[in-house]
């Protein structure tokens, strides 16, 4: 049986700015959905090509959610079949830096990946499985 420790972590405080960030950027895709309207507004079927694995379902369901939280706007443009665009309102473009951050720290996770040596003890699983295949 395991015992309780006693250094417990510090309870969040009521409102919690981390939380508070990770309600808008949590969930599947939403932090790609923000990257990817980090230009120009897009369409709905825009999207779905920036992003081919996202389901519409799931990629309704992120933009509603986004829209409503105040990230982004949702403007229906008068043509011909009709259109929607989203666009990032400032609350979104002010997310956009903590993005390029984790996208940069993704970019050097990746190249630590490739350069990691496959013996390595504690490496992953994964690169341990794919070094005695290829041996």
């Amino acid at each position: 049986m395991l015992r309780r420790r006693k250094n417990k972590t510090p309870p969040l405080p009521p409102l919690c700015p981390l939380a508070e960030c990770m309600k808008l950027l949590g969930g599947a895709w939403t932090a790609n959905l923000v990257w990817r309207l980090s230009g120009d507004p897009r369409r709905f079927s825009e999207l779905r090509a920036d992003i081919p694995r996202i389901s519409a379902k799931v990629l309704s369901a992120r933009l509603r959610a986004l829209e409503k939280n105040g990230v982004l706007t949702r403007h229906a443009v008068a043509s011909s079949p009709p259109s929607v665009e989203y666009a990032l309102t400032a609350l979104g473009r002010e997310l956009i830096p903590v993005i390029e951050a984790i996208v940069q720290v993704g970019m050097k996770l990746q190249r630590m990946e490739e350069v990691r040596p496959r013996s390595m003890p504690g490496a992953p699983p994964r690169l341990r499985a794919r070094a005695t295949h290829q041996t």
